[in-house]
């Protein structure tokens, strides 16, 4: 009979990944105890050293300060385009005027 895949969530990955960076237990005692395979519990310590170090080299607060800016100056310079559209449209008789 085949066993059936299962679903982790991120909150228990994340319980035994911290156990496994405190090094209290072996990998093979933490395994048992969670019911893992140990491939698997190094994979998500691999994941986890992965994901630390994109923390710290990316700057994501700077980048996002950067592009709320552009779309704000943006969203500025299309209202001012629609003013002058409209008052276009109105000298031109395209639109009926008040």
């Amino acid at each position: 009979m085949g066993t059936t895949l299962r679903k982790h969530t991120a909150a228990f990955k994340a319980k035994v990944v911290l156990d496994l960076f405190k090094e209290i237990e072996t990998i093979p005692q933490l395994c048992t105890k969670y019911q893992i395979h140990p491939t698997q519990a190094r994979r998500w310590k691999e994941e986890a050293i992965t994901g630390l170090t994109m923390t710290f080299t990316t700057k994501p607060n700077r980048d996002q300060v950067e592009q709320e800016q552009l779309v704000a100056e943006l969203y500025q310079r299309i209202g001012e385009l629609n003013v002058q559209l409209d008052w276009l449209k109105k000298k031109t008789g395209l639109t009926p005027g008040p």
